[in-house]
């Protein structure tokens, strides 16, 4: 089996959860899905796990974190333009996602951060390496 990350998120609303990470582009795997999770896909190898709080709490050994007002982690995706930095975080936004911030331009780097409608935190960043400062 290729090694693979899934990220498990404790949700309120699952459907809307579902919803707005679709709009991301990410897509579902009903496979892996039921009432109370939903498996959503972002690459072959990389998943978010929605998780309703009673189910989540099952494999929690603490309580659940209030992302609201709390970051738990900093979640990142790279993509291959500013352009497609944009329409992400666009769609997520229209999803009922929230943009903290501005977005961050470090030169080689361009960088948006957008919060889930639980407060989980992604940020959605191009980067041209060939940009990179050399010492």
């Amino acid at each position: 089996m290729a090694k693979q990350i899934f990220i498990n998120f404790a949700v309120r609303d699952l459907q809307k959860s579902m919803d707005f990470y679709t709009a991301l582009g990410f897509t579902n795997n009903p496979q892996f899905s039921d009432d109370s999770g939903k498996c959503m896909v972002w690459s072959d190898n990389i998943f978010v796990m929605l998780l309703t709080h009673e189910k989540f709490a099952t494999f929690a050994t603490k309580p659940i974190a209030d992302t609201k007002s709390n970051v738990a982690g900093l979640f990142s995706l790279s993509v291959d333009s500013v352009d497609e930095v944009n329409t992400i975080v666009t769609n997520g936004l229209k999803a009922g996602g929230l943009e903290p911030n501005e977005m961050r331009d470090y030169g080689f780097m361009q960088q948006r951060t957008i919060e889930d409608p639980d407060g989980h935190t992604w940020e959605i960043f191009y980067m041209d390496i060939s940009k990179f400062p050399k010492e």
